[in-house]
C-alpha cells in the first residue's frame, strides 16, 4: 500500500472510525478512574494515565499486526472479529464499574489496567483493519486518542442521535473482518484458487450485511423480552 494514496487514507478513515467507535467506554472507564481526586489531580491522572494506555495499547496493536502475518491466525482474528461487531448493535446491560482512587498513582494504575483489559477489541479491529502497515496503527492512534479523550461525551451523544453511526461501524467491521479472511495467506489463498478473486468482495459484503441483519435481529429480540418481563 502506498503511503498518500487513495487506498491509504481509506484504510487510515477505517482505523480511526473503528478507534472511535469501540474507544467510548475505555473514555468513560478513564473519567470514573480519577472520579475521586481532587481537581488538580484529576486532569495529572487523565493525563498520565491515558498516556501509559496509549503505550501499552500501541505495544499490543503493534504485536497483533505482525502475529496477524502467520497464516490461519488472520482467518481466526477475522471470525473473532464478527461476535464484537453484533455485539456493538445490542442495547447496553450497564456501564463499565471501575473503582476510583483516591490517590494520583492508583488512579493511573486503574486507568492502565483497566484499558488494557478492555482493549483487546480495539487491538484486533485496528490491526485486521491496517492491512500490516505498522504506519497507519500510529497514525490512527495519534489522531483518535486525543479525540476520545476530549470529547467522549459529545461522540456517545451523536451516536445516541444518529443511530446509523452504530450501524455502519457495525457493518464496517464485519467489512474487516471478511477481509482478514480472505488476505490470511492460507485460506484465502485456498478460497482464491478453488471459488476465484470474486470470493473477496462478496464474503466482505456477506460478512457486513451479515452482522446488519443479525444485530438488528439480536437487539429487537432482547426488547421484547424486555417488554416481556416488564
Amino acid at each position: 500500500m502506498e503511503i498518500l494514496s487513495v487506498e491509504f487514507f481509506m484504510a487510515l478513515g477505517t482505523v480511526i472510525l473503528l478507534d472511535l467507535l469501540l474507544g467510548g467506554d475505555n473514555a468513560v472507564v478513564i473519567a470514573m478512574a480519577a472520579n475521586k481526586l481532587p481537581p488538580h489531580l484529576r486532569r495529572k491522572a487523565i493525563l498520565i494515565g491515558t498516556g501509559g494506555a496509549v503505550l501499552i495499547r500501541l505495544v499490543m496493536t503493534l504485536a497483533a499486526v505482525w502475529l496477524l502475518s502467520v497464516p490461519y491466525l488472520q482467518a481466526i482474528g477475522g471470525l473473532v472479529l464478527l461476535p464484537i461487531a453484533v455485539k456493538l448493535l445490542l442495547p447496553e446491560k450497564g456501564g463499565a464499574q471501575v473503582a476510583a482512587s483516591e490517590n494520583l498513582m492508583g488512579a493511573v494504575k486503574t486507568i492502565i489496567i483497566a484499558d488494557a483489559a478492555m482493549g483487546v477489541d480495539n487491538v484486533l479491529a485496528i490491526a485486521g483493519a491496517s492491512h500490516g502497515s505498522f504506519l497507519l496503527v500510529v497514525l490512527g492512534f495519534l489522531i483518535s486518542i486525543p479525540i476520545i479523550v476530549g470529547g467522549s461525551t459529545l461522540i456517545g451523544r451523536l451516536m445516541d442521535r444518529c443511530p446509523i453511526i452504530l450501524y455502519a461501524g457495525a457493518g464496517l467491521l464485519g467489512w474487516t473482518a471478511g477481509s482478514m479472511i480472505v488476505h490470511d495467506k492460507i485460506i484465502g489463498a485456498a478460497l482464491s484458487s478453488s471459488v476465484g478473486g470474486w470470493v473477496v468482495s462478496v464474503l466482505q459484503l456477506a460478512l457486513a450485511a451479515g452482522v446488519v441483519l443479525v444485530g438488528l435481529a439480536a437487539r429487537r429480540w432482547e426488547k421484547a423480552q424486555s417488554v416481556e418481563r416488564a
